[in-house]
C-alpha cells in the first residue's frame, strides 16, 4: 500500500475566542474485510478505526469509526481557539498503523 497521505485545513491565525472550522482528509486505501481475491480467499479487513484531533494537548475532536466508513475519510468539525498552539491529527487503522498530521495557528 502507498504511503497514506493526510491532508488538513486548519486557518493559519484567528481572533482569541473565535470559532474556526477544521477539515481534515486522509487518503488510506481501505479493505472492507467482504471481498476476497482471485482465488477466494478472504482479504483481511483494514480500515481507519480511529481519528482524533487534540489542541495543545487536549481533545477537540474524536471518533471510532466501522466498516461503513468511506475510503479516504473527511471530517470537518469546529472549534474555538483562545490561544495560539498546535492541532495535531491523529488516525489509527486495524493494523495499528498510526498516520498523524500537524497544523498551527496563531492568535492575532
Amino acid at each position: 500500500m502507498a504511503k497514506a497521505k493526510a491532508r488538513i485545513k486548519v486557518p493559519k491565525t484567528a481572533s482569541a475566542g473565535e470559532i474556526i472550522t477544521i477539515k481534515s482528509l486522509v487518503n488510506h486505501r481501505m479493505e472492507s474485510g467482504h471481498r476476497t481475491d482471485k482465488d477466494g480467499r478472504a482479504i483481511p479487513r483494514k480500515i481507519i478505526n480511529k481519528f482524533t484531533c487534540e489542541f495543545n494537548g487536549k481533545p477537540v475532536f474524536s471518533c471510532d469509526l466501522g466498516t461503513g466508513i468511506a475510503a479516504n475519510p473527511f471530517f470537518e468539525f469546529k472549534a474555538r481557539v483562545m490561544e495560539a498552539g498546535t492541532f495535531h491529527f491523529t488516525w489509527i487503522d486495524d493494523e495499528g498503523i498510526k498516520i498523524e498530521a500537524r497544523k498551527e495557528i496563531d492568535i492575532v
